[in-house]
């Protein structure tokens, strides 16, 4: 086996791609970023994916033979076992897409699929905020929230391998109505996107302007960080007697500004649990931040591989 393998790994997300080469330690040795365009077709977004991967082998310095497979986290919903992608929800036009098999031909490696949450959880798992807990649930607030959970140091899956949809928990029944069918679910309410959008009522531009508008004390800026930081706080409680995690991780863009703030709202909510021993379950703040998705799913190829993978020092 070669001594040295290395992964890439992938995160495509409704705005743009994240790609990296990553060694067996989880070390980011290079990486590329680049709009997702999804809207300009699927085989587009591949051939730039592929010059992409070629780029990334050439920095750091990989031979052919070095490369033991490509990993990839999408914004669901994705069917991992088949390789495709079903995601016309935030990307326009990807229905039931082939991404495995186009890969797999051209760089002639093994090639895995898996949610970005999914992926993500993999990631904190094996080099982040969750090393050596089992079960674990992250969750990750960006443009929607996505959801992974880790069990027995397997990715949990439902009927026919589905991908729970934790960020479609309802927390709210009198809430904004969502794709997902149902009214005031938490990504319909503590979202960037939904921040934003209650946001521009207020003349609030989006999510950003929202929190720090509401530093400065403006009331509806307030009512609609308040409002999300309620929905996160009853949906971990849902999360916490589903799955009894020892750890639930918060990653994504919004809890990489304002983890405290969600965080302190969900301890105060735990703190009435009766039903389960409050001192064996923790919140954190995902480690590896935005590199949790290429991390995890570098883990998608190392994981499969006939050695396990490093849980020493990082080195290339």
């Amino acid at each position: 086996m070669n001594p040295s393998p290395k992964a890439i790994g992938i995160d495509i997300g409704g705005t743009k791609i994240a790609a990296a080469t990553v060694n067996a330690h989880g070390t980011i040795l290079a990486r590329a970023t680049l709009p997702t365009e999804a809207e300009q077709g699927f085989p587009r977004a591949v051939a730039r994916l592929a010059q992409a991967v070629d780029r990334l082998l050439q920095q750091a310095g990989c031979a052919p033979s070095d490369l033991a497979g490509v990993g990839i986290g999408c914004a669901g919903p994705v069917d991992p076992a088949a390789g495709l992608i079903n995601n016309p929800f935030t990307l326009a036009g990807w229905n039931r897409c082939d991404v495995v098999s186009p890969l797999r031909q051209r760089f002639g490696v093994p090639v895995w699929l898996e949610n970005d949450a999914d992926a993500a959880a993999l990631g904190e798992c094996w080099r982040g905020a969750a090393q050596g807990l089992d079960p674990v649930v992250m969750l990750t607030f960006g443009t929607g929230i996505g959801g992974g959970v880790i069990a027995g140091g397997e990715i949990y899956r439902g009927a026919d391998g589905e991908h729970p949809e934790l960020g479609h928990v309802p927390v709210d029944p009198a809430g904004p109505p969502c794709y997902c069918g149902t009214r005031g679910c938490l990504e319909s309410l503590a979202s960037g996107t939904a921040i934003g959008k209650a946001g521009q009522t207020a003349g609030l531009p989006d999510a950003p302007a929202v929190f720090a508008a509401a530093t400065r004390g403006h009331d509806a800026a307030r009512h609609i960080v308040e409002r999300a930081r309620h929905a996160a706080a009853t949906a971990a409680w849902t999360l916490f007697h589903t799955f009894l995690p020892k750890r639930l991780v918060l990653g994504g863009g919004i809890m990489n500004q304002h983890f405290s703030l969600f965080a302190t709202a969900i301890d105060a909510q735990l703190r009435h649990a009766t039903q389960f021993t409050r001192s064996g379950v923790t919140v954190a703040r995902a480690a590896l931040g935005n590199d949790a998705g290429l991390v995890g799913a570098a883990a998608l190829v190392f994981r499969r591989m006939a050695t396990p993978v490093s849980q020493g020092p990082s080195a290339s």
